[in-house]
């Protein structure tokens, strides 16, 4: 399906800090597979000014890709959300131009999970999240879709983590939260790190602590500090960032994240490869 769109349509990816940012050429690498002369650019947006923002987009703006800080915020904007955003109380995507105002969705769940399934893990039943925000609700959400049975939330916060813990109970597992302060130790199918660039360089890591895998979801810089001393299989955050990127793409597309393109396998192996560009 080559189509083509008449007028100017805009989108972007926002968030602090949003330089690093591979959304523009993933997407850009999508919207020429289908023949569309959309424009997809960034810009940073700091916490507390997602509304302004979007309150200065004309008609020609179709939708926006979220990322921290700014998705809690996003959830709020919204007219209407989808469950997986309502479920993990935050968006990640936003579709503008509706009769009601903007709609949100998380497409980070469905990210997650087809990462973990092309890397060989989908039943991890234990798993050790680190951090304890946005992004760990959606691992939370993800791996209970995969079969987890329990994870345990590891936050230097004790707060945090015990916020994480009461929002995986409530998803039906179980769930324990433990100090980053602390060496890591203990056993599990798989670690996911959610904390964002190097912040996790200088967490312990118990040697009696027994793990199927790493999951680092920030892609930069990589190899993280976390990775470079891992001695295990590695999963990386930019096989999330692709998978989640086709979701978004479909979304603004078709209107809906769950709407496969036809064109998806040129579309997948176009957006790869401008991930493995520098």
């Amino acid at each position: 399906m080559k189509v083509e769109e008449p007028g100017r349509t805009r989108l972007a990816v926002l968030g602090s800090p949003i330089a690093h940012s591979r959304s523009p050429q993933l997407h850009a690498a999508a919207y020429r597979e289908l023949g569309l002369t959309w424009e997809y650019g960034r810009h940073e947006v700091p916490e507390g000014g997602l509304a302004a923002f979007v309150g200065e987009l004309d008609a020609t703006w179709r939708g926006l890709s979220i990322t921290m800080p700014l998705k809690p915020e996003a959830l709020r904007l919204c007219a209407s959300v989808s469950d997986v955003a309502e479920e993990t109380g935050a968006v990640n995507t936003i579709l503008l131009g509706g009769a009601d105002g903007p709609i949100g969705y998380n497409t980070d769940v469905y990210g997650i999970m087809r990462a973990l399934r092309d890397a060989g893990i989908a039943d991890p039943e234990r798993v050790l999240i680190l951090g304890a925000g946005a992004t760990a609700r959606s691992v939370v959400s993800a791996v209970r879709r995969l079969g987890a049975e329990a994870v345990v939330a590891a936050a230097r916060r004790p707060a945090a983590a015990g916020a994480l813990a009461d929002y995986a109970r409530g998803l039906g597992l179980a769930a324990s939260k433990a100090d980053l302060a602390a060496p890591l130790a203990g056993s599990a199918d798989l670690v996911v790190n959610t904390i964002p660039g190097g912040a996790a360089a200088e967490l312990e890591l118990d040697e009696a602590l027994t793990v199927r895998a790493l999951f680092e979801i920030a892609y930069d810089p990589w190899p993280s500090p976390l990775v470079a001393r891992w001695s295990g299989p590695v999963v990386s955050g930019l096989d999330m960032l692709l998978h989640q990127a086709v979701a978004q793409v479909r979304t603004f597309v078709t209107g809906d994240p769950h709407v496969t393109l036809a064109e998806e396998p040129a579309i997948l192996a176009a957006m790869r490869t401008a991930l493995s560009q520098p």
